[in-house]
């Protein structure tokens, strides 16, 4: 009996200490665990504002830049337009200079923290249309590079400016992949006449679906990718996105990088006022602002409404804040720094249409290099709708 108690005794007294040991272990690996999160990364809560779960610490060098075009032709509206010539000269630039890699390529090595080739840039064009492979699609292909191109499935072979899905099939198999650009190129911030925002939600994830199911039906794939028709969102579509599992990609400026918004993703115009490739090459050399939290979130604004000031909170390590520019408009916004980053007073009223504050800060260890971020607000017509 006392040989019984005295083994029970021993064995709680080990219970104990191996409780007690578990107890400092557990505590250890927490206090290393945020220390190493302090020092070498943004923290889960700033990355997840993002929508961004980072498997690695954040690297702000590893950055890639997309190019967005639409027609090839010099008969399509000058605005959405790159002649066969210009883009065969960027074409041409971009393969001595940069690393052209697939959407996917690209996506990959952000999510997991891989490293990607030396002045990565993606090609993407929006709204199929049929000139792209007349025009395009060989040019492109001579330089071997892949590309993608958002759709709008309800339009496909039916609009005689569009691919029909032959077309698309046979592309498929010539290094482009195809994603959805909705079914039939909404604004997805019109709301029908009395519908609550409830209704609208549902109407517009419909569509999505529906485009989304069309693709994968036709091509036997799906790539959740969404290209937000005349770039137009706000947080409520981005939460939709969010929540269906799709990344979200609009028409403002600035690259991607680890921190970037994954329903949100910046493009560079590359068509119109924008083709010229001397402006261009600061565009296709710019990196990702690592940018942390902004206030106030929104994207949609009131006729003659003011926003006020807009704080920004980015990593310090690698940009030169005190060179930092925003600009609204055309106009040169005042900079006041923070602890945090920056902040912005904008005190001129929105009017109709599609605006943006872009902002950009030289690198410190690439001098040649400006990190760059752009925000894209929207503002309604009279009768509630959006203009084209």
């Amino acid at each position: 009996m006392l040989k019984i108690v005295f083994k029970s005794a021993l064995f709680r007294q080990y219970l104990f200490v191996a409780a007690l040991t578990r107890k400092i272990i557990v505590k250890r690996i927490y206090f290393i665990a945020l220390l190493s999160m302090s020092v070498t990364s943004a923290s889960a809560f700033q990355a997840n504002e993002n929508g961004l779960s980072l498997t690695t610490p954040a690297n702000n060098n590893n950055s890639f830049v997309i190019l967005q075009y639409h027609h090839v032709s010099t008969e399509t509206p000058r605005s959405t337009s790159v002649t066969p010539s210009e883009l065969e000269q960027h074409l041409a630039y971009l393969s001595e200079f940069h690393n052209v890699v697939s959407l996917q390529t690209a996506l990959d090595a952000i999510k997991s923290g891989a490293a990607l080739p030396q002045k990565a840039v993606v090609i993407t064009f929006d709204d199929g249309y049929k000139n792209i492979l007349e025009n395009g699609h060989s040019l492109i292909r001579k330089h071997g590079f892949d590309y993608t191109i958002f759709i709008n499935p309800a339009q496909i072979g039916v609009l005689d400016s569009q691919l029909d899905w032959d077309d698309v099939k046979q592309m498929s198999k010539e290094g482009v992949t195809f994603a959805n650009h909705t079914l039939d190129h909404l604004h997805l911030l019109d709301k029908q006449a009395n519908e609550s925002k409830s209704s609208w939600l549902k109407r517009i994830e419909k569509n999505i679906d529906m485009a989304e199911n069309e693709i994968q039906e036709q091509l036997g794939y799906s790539k959740k990718w969404l290209v937000y028709p005349f770039g137009e969102f706000d947080t409520k579509v981005k939460d939709l996105l969010k929540r269906k599992g799709y990344l979200g990609f609009g028409q403002h400026s600035g690259a991607v990088g680890q921190l970037s918004d994954q329903q949100s993703l910046p493009r560079f115009p590359a068509a119109g006022n924008y083709a010229n490739l001397e402006t261009l090459k600061t565009k296709l050399n710019s990196l990702a602002m690592p940018v942390l939290a902004k206030r106030p979130h929104r994207y949609v604004m009131e006729i003659d409404e003011v926003l006020g000031e807009l704080q920004i909170d980015i990593r310090q390590d690698d940009i030169q804040l005190s060179r930092i520019a925003c600009y609204f408009r055309g106009e040169s916004l005042p900079i006041e720094e923070t602890d945090s980053g920056f902040s912005v007073d904008i005190k001129t009223p929105f009017k109709p249409g599609r605006t943006r504050i872009n902002c950009t800060a030289p690198s410190n260890k690439q001098s040649d290099r400006f990190y760059w971020y752009s925000i894209p607000f929207f503002t309604a017509k009279e009768d509630g709708t959006y203009l084209d």
